[in-house]
């Protein structure tokens, strides 16, 4: 273990307890699609014999409704994350994640099951989407520059290990439990266990050091800090840091006094924030990973494995891929290359592996058999859809959500992460509910449309954004043109006198109120 990676232990420790309700992110969007594919569920909610237009509806519905719950759940987490913190908000969100798993669970065969998922799944989406906005905030705001990018890409191999996770779990009841309802019960119980050890860990959880300092909580703000970095107040490092964050707090109180949704989306250097938040997700649902993710064993049986257990082995081992792929682009690539070229040359190769997948299954169409045989071709599809997803590990999986959390301020960062988040589960919801008559209606066109969006779309979209790597979150003011470098230097050096007289002159009872004396005056002198 590095120097580095020591000091921060802690960051890392704080990004694996709450991560754990991002591996319900990917675990939650995984095991739908492999429990409505199963003869058991078919036959409790009455699909055996339903057109094939009621399944694809009866099973985009089972999945989507988690991700119509999650974006308003994301659209949630922004005020009340701002209000009361990004700790609060957790724990009450994946309280409300544990009453939709129990529901979920709970349900028995029938109309009136049926319903029972779709409601569990809608509550149990709010709690997801509101983690996975509230959580890259929460670590990006604790993690150094150096490593924020491994540290909050963590989030990535979170969601690929419950996706992965998931994909297993189906494939254990395809070979062992194959009647009755704990078909769906035990898959969609198993989600308590994560939810159950991140409510615990935030227990002991410290609360984010940039929100405690934007809510004047100077002395509380500066001792989380120096926990964080394993350090004391008194480090000049530290108090660096400090007067960074502080000088960025009073510049935005002097300039956007009284925050509403105008000025938070439109302020200086604001709104191109959210055009590149918007538009990295809407491209990140539209690269075919999702449609893979979520409907595997109905994507791998529409290239040949026709059988239920090769399809639910095949979509195994695209989320060991996945996860391994991902881990070794976080903990090595993603400070070594950076978020541009990063973003660029996945797009590239994710584009080029799918035309070679929509050509495949043209030249070669799958045949349909009653037994497991997979034919070559098909081997051949597989082994380059796992090419697609080693890709897509290294880049637009993990990068989306570096990218975001690296890009907004202090003060609108819980928005920026909620309208990014909302985003994301927008579309996401839109690719649940088309892929299964995509699937059903082009067939082949399906991957040659994502090849293309992959290398039109996103390289392009790489190209034209701004590289954050080794920026402090901070700086990034200045990338985007909210405040010049000098401004900001100015303004550095006249917090560090703030945090000095606040933290030793003033003690602790004044250090909530001199916020309000330095945003009257300190900052506005550097126009004089």
């Amino acid at each position: 273990m590095s120097s580095s990676t020591f000091k921060n232990i802690r960051v890392y420790g704080l990004a694996c307890t709450i991560y754990w309700g991002i591996l319900l992110f990917g675990y939650d969007t995984g095991v739908a699609g492999g429990v409505i594919s199963t003869k058991a569920f078919k036959t409790a909610f009455g699909l055996i014999n339903a057109p094939q237009k009621h399944v694809d509806a009866v099973s985009s519905n089972v999945v989507a409704v988690l991700q119509g719950g999650a974006f308003f759940g994301a659209l949630a987490s922004a005020p009340m994350s701002g209000w009361i913190g990004r700790k609060p908000t957790l724990l009450i969100f994946i309280s409300i994640f544990v009453v939709g798993a129990i529901l979920q669970t709970a349900a028995d065969a029938g109309t009136r099951g049926l319903n029972m998922i779709y409601v569990g799944r809608v509550i149990a989406g709010l709690g997801v989407g509101a983690i996975s906005a509230v959580c890259p905030a929460f670590v990006s705001e604790c993690a150094p520059k150096e490593v924020r990018g491994r540290i909050t890409g963590l989030f990535q191999i979170w969601v690929a290990t419950g996706v992965m996770l998931s994909y297993f779990v189906n494939y254990g009841m395809a070979k062992h439990i194959t009647v009755g309802p704990r078909v769906w019960r035990v898959p969609f119980g198993l989600q308590l266990v994560p939810g159950g050890i991140m409510a615990f860990g935030l227990l002991f959880a410290k609360e984010s050091p940039r929100y405690l300092a934007r809510s004047g909580k100077t002395e509380q703000a500066l001792n989380n800090l120096a926990y964080y970095r394993r350090s004391t107040v008194d480090d000049p490092e530290v108090r660096a840091e400090f007067a960074e964050i502080e000088a960025t707090i009073l510049e935005e109180r002097e300039s956007r006094a009284g925050l509403g949704m105008k000025e938070a989306f439109f302020g200086p250097g604001n709104w191109i924030r959210f055009v590149i938040a918007f538009t990295i997700f809407l491209l990140q649902q539209f690269a075919g990973q999702n449609s893979v993710g979520y409907y595997a064993p109905r994507i791998f049986q529409s290239i040949g494995y026709t059988g239920t257990t090769p399809s639910f082995l095949a979509s195994g081992v695209y989320g060991i891929v996945k996860v391994i792929a991902t881990a070794l682009f976080i903990f090595i690539g993603v400070e070594w290359f950076g978020r541009k070229w990063s973003l660029f040359f996945s797009a590239l190769w994710m584009g080029i592996f799918f035309y070679i997948v929509g050509a495949l299954q043209k030249t070669h169409p799958p045949v349909v058999r009653t037994d497991d045989y997979v034919s070559p071709a098909s081997k051949a599809m597989a082994g380059v859809i796992y090419m697609y997803c080693v890709a897509y590990s290294f880049g637009w999986g993990p990068l989306p959500w570096v990218y975001v959390s690296d890009i907004f301020p202090n003060r609108t960062r819980h928005y920026g992460l909620a309208f990014a988040s909302a985003t994301q589960w927008l579309f996401n919801f839109v690719i649940s509910k088309i892929t299964p008559t995509l699937v059903s209606k082009l067939g082949w066109k399906l991957f040659i449309m994502f090849a293309t969006i992959n290398i039109l779309g996103m390289c392009t979209f790489s190209l034209l954004i701004p590289e954050t790597k080794g920026k402090s979150l901070e700086e990034m003011d200045i990338i985007f043109g909210a405040i010049s470098a000098e401004d900001r230097a100015k303004d550095i050096s006249k917090a560090e006198h703030v945090v000095d007289d606040e933290v030793h002159h003033r003690g602790p009872a004044a250090a909530g109120s001199s916020d309000q004396d330095v945003e009257k005056g300190s900052i506005s002198q550097r126009s004089k």
